[in-house]
């Protein structure tokens, strides 16, 4: 049970390693669930095809990152790589065994990706910071020259394109053409909130426990009997696998259909700003930046042209993209500087304001 005393809170020990302790959090979150859903039936097509959709790819993107940056303090560069190692792996399970249901080859593409991020994750005994990005780097282009230059990866017709061929479940169309965004939309959403959930008992469990030790200072995690090698390398396999499962659902649920410079450096720091502006070490940082950096182009081209046309001006995409870069910059300046937790820490200071309110500390 919950107490409240002067204002404290007593809970017991069940109750601090509940996810979520108080209830108004859990029918905040049902209640979000329930909407998410109910937008499948609700929204036009292009709400789902082209904001929801890519909102929820992104958002399991900026998790596998935050696994890894937010919760280990290994910081990578190599994000969209390991988003492309994902999708090529999906396609190629695809095509050799199309028999087999697509969302399982979803998910087993993730394992590619992250046997490829935990190779690459080697260097990380051995350097950390700065010389880990580089390094990090260097398998972006690595693995972004491989998508073009090795034949087996690539599709023979379009070189370098990825094509995503019919693909049903339970007779529904998925994947394809045909597939609606109706549908689309709840196979993603689905494996969003499955590990989104999975990832929030992994981080509260043992494994991030010693993750957390190892950002902190690793030397006295090594001492206290975390072995860093291990730990580290478990990081970046369980980090692109998250961006893996997110690359294959960004080509095949999303695009339809890719070429390999989608998968290039700047998707890699489209994806490193959603995490510092949502907030490190922070799941529900993961969705606020996510949302906030790709929602914000969209309903600037819808608020702009309202707000302009009074005056006789109009704003054009390329005008809309440019404030995009100038406001996402602004905005990790900043956070870096006033909040560096980001929207996830400012969240958590509301509802606990809301938590006493209207009494004050």
């Amino acid at each position: 049970m919950l107490y409240r005393e002067a204002g404290q809170f007593k809970t017991t020990y069940a109750s601090d390693m509940a996810v979520f302790r108080l209830r108004e959090d859990r029918i905040g979150l049902a209640v979000i669930i329930a909407a998410a859903y109910a937008a499948a039936f609700l929204g036009s097509d292009f709400l789902l095809q082209a904001v929801l959709i890519p909102f929820l790819v992104f958002s399991l993107a900026a998790i596998g990152l935050n696994i890894l940056t937010g919760y280990a303090g290994q910081l990578s560069l190599g994000t969209g790589a390991f988003m492309g190692v994902g999708a090529y792996a999906c396609y190629k399970l695809m095509t050799a065994f199309p028999e087999v249901n697509v969302i399982v080859w979803v998910l087993v593409s993730g394992f590619f990706s992250a046997a490829v991020g935990a190779l690459f994750g080697l260097p990380s005994l051995r350097i950390k910071g700065f010389y880990l990005a580089v390094a990090t780097l260097a398998a972006q282009f690595f693995l972004q020259w491989c998508f073009i230059r090795v034949p087996w990866l690539v599709n023979y017709n379009v070189s370098g394109a990825l094509d995503a061929p019919l693909r049903t479940l339970f007779g529904i169309p998925v994947v394809g053409a045909t597939a609606t965004p109706q549908t689309r939309y709840l196979v993603v959403l689905t494996l969003v909130i499955a590990l989104t959930w999975l990832a929030s008992n992994l981080v509260r469990g043992r494994i991030g426990r010693m993750w957390i030790a190892v950002r902190d200072m690793d030397l006295a995690a090594e001492l206290m009997g975390i072995r860093l090698l291990q730990t580290k390398l478990l990081a970046f396999a369980v980090s692109s696998y998250y961006c893996g499962v997110a690359g294959a659902l960004m080509v095949f649920l999303w695009y339809g259909g890719a070429e390999y410079d989608v998968f290039n450096i700047n998707q890699s720091f489209f994806i490193l700003f959603m995490v510092i502006i949502g907030g490190l070490g922070s799941l529900v940082g993961s969705f606020f930046g996510a949302a906030l950096i790709f929602i914000m182009p969209i309903a600037l081209g819808v608020v702009l042209p309202v707000v302009l046309s009074p005056f006789g001006l109009s704003v054009g995409a390329e005008t809309i993209e440019h404030l995009r870069f100038m406001i996402v910059g602004a905005l990790i300046i900043l956070f870096l500087i006033v909040e560096p937790h980001g929207l996830a820490r400012l969240w958590q200071i509301g509802k606990q304001k809301l938590l006493v309110w209207p009494f004050p500390y």
